[in-house]
């Protein structure tokens, strides 16, 4: 079966910084949006097929993921639940899935030491290394990757560094699209599109949810295997049971 034929993902996204979950708009602005503990039980609750957390200040401040916050979302939660932010190590990924952790999520260690995908998948499984990629479109219209936080160009071409990225052994690609992020005006699903043509592995959508046809069209034009979402859950724009009931009406293969 390939991931395409899948139940399709909702996904909803914790970004913590200083212990709280935050939002913003291209990375930016950050709003207090909830205590992520809190929030996680909600959505474990609510019908979340699975939950990416990701400490979006530790890579720039220079530390490890904060582990007592992990542990304490992860006894929240019976779902997969994926953390990302200051993962560098084989160290680091055994501490988080010690505190509960499914999979973890790395970015700028990746652009940094692509090696380092292909040991973390051969000590831990490429399903639970999934590789993360923020990038956004330059003046020409070629997506350009970025790392720490979105604010270093890696000089890297998206659609290569996600096939390298495959190759190095990740389970999936998180591809989140800056441009879009926060502005709840829809998903890139060209670029998703292209992304599901030359790669063979799961990808995460993330960027742009704005309403219940976002994520029809990011599974159907965008060809995505799971939406994440995370101001328009966060808010109260939209619920998972409402948005699931509509995909289902829209023939979208989802889970119960």
């Amino acid at each position: 079966m390939t991931a395409s034929t899948l139940a399709k993902r909702i996904i909803p996204c914790l970004d913590v910084k200083n212990g709280r979950t935050v939002k913003g708009v291209h990375f930016e602005s950050l709003r207090d949006a909830g205590d992520p503990v809190a929030l996680a039980a909600h959505y474990a609750c609510a019908g979340a097929d699975e939950l990416v957390f990701l400490d979006i200040s530790a890579t720039l401040e220079n530390r490890k993921t904060l582990l007592d916050l992990v542990s304490n979302v992860a006894t929240e939660v019976y779902i997969p639940f994926t953390v990302g932010g200051g993962i560098s190590s084989e160290s680091d990924v055994y501490s988080l899935l010690r505190a509960g952790a499914d999979k973890i999520s790395i970015n700028s260690s990746a652009i940094r030491s692509p090696e380092l995908i292909e040991r973390l998948a051969l000590n831990f499984g490429a399903q639970c290394i999934v590789v993360a990629i923020d990038a956004r479109p330059d003046e020409c219209g070629i997506w350009k990757v970025y790392s720490h936080g979105g604010t270093q160009n890696a000089g890297l071409d998206l659609f290569e560094w996600a096939v390298r990225a495959q190759d190095f052994g990740a389970g999936e690609i998180l591809f989140t699209a800056m441009s879009k992020d926060g502005t709840q005006s829809g998903y890139a699903t060209e670029a998703l599109a292209q992304l599901h043509d030359i790669i063979q592995i799961p990808i995460i959508a993330s960027g742009g949810a704005g309403t219940k046809e976002d994520f029809l069209n990011v599974f159907t034009s965008g060809k995505a295997d799971a939406a994440l979402a995370a101001s328009l859950f966060h808010f109260g724009l939209l619920s998972i049971s409402e948005l699931k009931s509509y995909l289902k009406d829209n023939k979208i293969p989802i889970r119960c």
